[in-house]
């Protein structure tokens, strides 16, 4: 069982940044991929960025390649999200997710465990 809490959201005005931690608990943090995923008020849930168990391997959603980045520090069972030049559409309730795979995952559906979600509001 892994429990995942989020942090770092804020209002905050274009062209600004954030800082998203995601604190899991449990031993085996360091064996699980981690994910990002934002959803918009009537939109449906979106990859934002992934990163395996490693650190390794990153994949970044088409909208945030090049302003967002992921890393994880397993020593702290914390993964984040920094997100720079961000925009008026990047408003969203941002969720971390944890997956007990090897692999990148980009998807929803290979994610096991989910956080309650932080709301990140960039205003014009």
């Amino acid at each position: 069982q892994v429990q995942l809490v989020e942090s770092g959201g804020g209002l905050v005005q274009a062209g600004g940044s954030l800082r998203l931690s995601c604190a899991a608990s449990g031993r085996t943090f360091s064996s699980y991929a981690m994910g990002w995923f934002r959803q918009a008020p009537g939109k449906e849930r979106e990859f934002v960025a992934a990163i395996t168990w490693s650190g390794d391997s990153r994949d970044y959603g088409d909208s945030v390649r090049g302003r967002f980045t992921i890393s994880r520090d397993n020593a702290k069972n914390t993964v984040y999200l920094q997100m720079n030049s961000l925009k008026p559409e990047d408003t969203a309730v941002y969720y971390c997710a944890a997956g007990a795979t090897l692999w990148l995952v980009t998807g929803t559906h290979g994610y096991d465990y989910w956080g309650q979600g932080t709301q990140v509001t960039v205003s014009s």
